[in-house]
């Protein structure tokens, strides 16, 4: 019998990585600046270089840089946040805290990003019913692909809304000529550890170029304080600060990062040419690249071939089991089964498959076979 394998092999990276991120873990432990420390200015500046933007805020999780962007529009009660029903509970957890509402749009049923169509019509109906304030837009980068900023920047131009990205799946990927980070005015993305680009504990960060929205997003990361005077409060903030032993992981594993991203390529282009045709490969989109963070499937027959791989040793994740619509937290925030159709279709259809920066080809090509017999 096959050996079991990992859903995402972290101690592989680990090994191979082992003397950098020790001797950089090292150099902070014997300096002991644990917080904002020399290496997160270093990693703030070398993920901007990376990504072409003018600002990094690095923050302690994605939730973080979900929450402190929206803070510093000052969204809160009575305002409509507007993001796509297919997607983690962070995304829509956030206005909530803030005493916003989200409000559930559909996804494009290829992509599994946010339907521009769909969310002009959200907003349209929002404004008629008069109940809440349209504030802001989240786009969902989910999976890796990054969503249609063209159309929903226009949108969101058209209709006076602040833009966020909620790209904790999409970090390195690139749309056009520009890398995720410089696609909308903000940006947020998470190093959770299972992430492309992950840490060893929680942590996230903010991109934008806007120099003057990036102070803000400082100063809401540590109290709310003066940049300058910690003990000058001049509005109201967070204790949202990346570690620095997380900021010197990461600043290793950022340089192994692009050769990362081209396995992952490699992986993903594998099972696109193994996988049995009755599988429904994730989508591309021409002038786009994802971050490969999962690689997600389509088949009516999800749950027989779970269990099927299962029995093989082969482990899988199902991304996501619900839309945010049917959860009891946001309930009340929806309209009900049937109401956005393509959201609740995929939560039965989607199954994610192995993914990592340590996949060797020929793992790839046993998860395919394994596939292809659950579906003989």
């Amino acid at each position: 019998m096959n050996a079991p394998l990992p859903f995402i092999d972290l101690q592989a990276q680990y090994r191979r990585l082992k003397p950098a991120i020790d001797a950089r873990v090292m150099r902070v432990l014997e300096h002991g600046k644990f917080i904002l420390g020399p290496e997160v200015g270093e990693l703030e500046a070398a993920l901007s270089a990376f990504c072409g933007v003018r600002e990094t805020v690095t923050v302690a999780s994605g939730t973080e840089a979900l929450r402190i962007p929206m803070m510093a529009e000052g969204i809160g009660p009575g305002d409509a946040v507007f993001l796509p029903a297919f997607t983690y509970t962070a995304t829509a957890e956030v206005p909530c805290a803030l005493g916003a509402e989200p409000v559930f749009v559909d996804v494009d049923p290829r992509s599994y990003n946010l339907d521009p169509a769909a969310l002009a019509r959200a907003i349209a109906a929002t404004r008629a019913e008069g109940r809440l304030r349209p504030r802001a837009v989240v786009a969902v980068d989910l999976f890796g692909l990054p969503a249609d900023y063209e159309a929903i920047g226009e949108t969101c131009r058209r209709e006076g809304l602040f833009l966020l990205s909620d790209a904790a799946q999409s970090f390195g990927a690139s749309r056009g000529n520009r890398r995720v980070g410089a696609l909308a005015p903000a940006t947020a993305t998470s190093f959770f550890p299972a992430k492309p680009l992950g840490a060893y504990g929680d942590g996230g960060a903010i991109f934008t170029d806007d120099a003057a929205k990036a102070d803000i997003y400082r100063s809401i990361r540590f109290h709310g304080s003066n940049n300058a005077d910690r003990y000058e409060i001049e509005r109201i903030g967070t204790n949202g600060r990346l570690d620095t032993i997380q900021a010197a992981i990461l600043a290793v594993k950022l340089e192994a990062y692009p050769a990362e991203l081209a396995h992952r390529g490699a992986v993903a282009a594998r099972y696109d040419e193994r996988l049995p045709a009755a599988v429904r490969r994730p989508a591309r989109e021409a002038g786009s690249a994802s971050a490969w963070p999962l690689y997600v499937v389509e088949t009516p027959r999800r749950d027989a071939v779970k269990a099927a791989l299962q029995r093989q040793g082969i482990p899988t994740a199902i991304y996501y089991p619900k839309p945010m619509h049917f959860q009891p937290a946001y309930a009340r925030h929806g309209k009900g089964p049937g109401s956005l159709p393509v959201s609740e279709a995929l939560c039965a259809r989607v199954l994610a498959l192995p993914m990592h920066s340590d996949l060797d080809l020929a793992t790839v090509d046993r998860i395919c076979a394994a596939v292809a017999e659950a579906l003989a």
